[in-house]
């Protein structure tokens, strides 16, 4: 999932609760008594007493003296307890540290820079911010940039190999919240080693109306980049979940799932040769259906051939329940 954004709005303010709405942040803290106030103003999780999380139940603030306390902040996370991590020092634990042991971990910012800093530890970065800042103006654009930036994602070239036809199998629609653009899309694949950018169907054509929010993605095992730098299988896949949006320049933002639809359609197999060697793809038999080539141009995969040049990346580690791990695993 992409990172959570509390705002901190104890003591109350009514503007920082109304901008955490309209911005889409995830859960605000308040005070007990203006817990009913939030919600009438609106929907969303209250961190609180009587809120829908409540500390030390749901939630758990730890201070950092030492570097003892980092196993403590290890265990905790293991309970599927939120743990707020608090420390004047990040030398004491580095937080580096903390990301590669845990998940459920959240820190508190103040500023866009050090929400930047925590948000990219280790590619992963922590789980959730909790904004403290009490000027609503800057709060809304603190949770905009938050919610919206964009990540970079280095993209491979490939080479096709060839593209032949296959039997039926059961391929998945991912049909996100979003409009999507020429040259925008999703990264899919056989393997978690070898992805590749399959277009939106915001393309005009002779035969359907485009549906730009539309990823005609692939079969049902494939692999698909979501945040975090995790994969997921499109089978997997519903309404709410988030899968990684990426352009031809390779910025890439979350994408909210709408629906997913899977029907037997006919398939095809497009092999390629890329920086690591042999990929391939499976994807749907059909003109609709399209990878992005070396200049961000779509390309039917109807009408690929030999030699053709298409965008993906190449991943050297292994995945196991769609982290990357370092191991031996071939996969063919």
């Amino acid at each position: 999932m992409a990172i959570q954004v509390w705002v901190h709005a104890d003591p109350w303010n009514q503007e920082l609760v109304t901008a955490a709405l309209e911005e889409g942040a995830d859960a605000v803290i308040v005070p007990a008594e203006n817990v009913d106030s939030v919600r009438e103003l609106g929907r969303i999780p209250i961190v609180g007493e009587r809120g829908d999380l409540q500390w030390d139940r749901d939630v758990v603030m730890v201070e950092v003296y030492s570097a003892q306390d980092e196993d403590r902040i290890v265990q905790l996370s293991t309970e599927d307890k939120i743990v707020v991590v608090r420390t004047t020092d990040w030398t004491i634990i580095p937080l580096e540290n903390l990301v590669a042991r845990t998940r459920n971990l959240f820190v508190e910012v103040s500023d866009m820079e050090e929400a930047k800093t925590f948000s990219g530890i280790l590619e992963k970065g922590v789980d959730g911010l909790i904004v403290h800042q009490r000027d609503p103006m800057r709060l809304r654009s603190m949770i905009r940039e938050i919610k919206g930036s964009k990540l970079h994602i280095e993209l491979d070239v490939f080479t096709v190999d060839r593209v032949r036809p296959l039997g039926m199998g059961d391929r998945v629609c991912v049909d996100t919240c979003t409009l999507l653009h020429r040259g925008e899309g999703c990264l899919v694949g056989n393997s978690s080693q070898a992805m590749f950018l399959i277009h939106s169907e915001s393309i005009e054509n002779p035969y359907v109306a485009p549906r730009p929010f539309r990823i005609n993605a692939g079969p049902v095992h494939a692999y698909i980049l979501v945040p975090g730098a995790r994969t997921r299988y499109l089978s997997e896949l519903g309404t709410g979940d988030e899968v990684l949006g990426i352009n031809a320049s390779g910025n890439a933002s979350p994408l909210l799932v709408g629906r997913v639809k899977i029907e037997r359609r006919p398939l095809l197999l497009v092999e390629a040769s890329g920086p690591a060697g042999p990929a391939g793809v499976i994807l749907q038999n059909a003109e609709t259906v399209r990878l992005v080539g070396e200049g961000g141009e779509p390309l039917s995969v109807v009408g690929l051939k030999a030699g053709d040049k298409v965008l993906g990346r190449v991943e050297q580690a292994g995945r196991h329940f769609g982290h990357k791990i370092q191991e031996t695993i071939l996969e063919r």
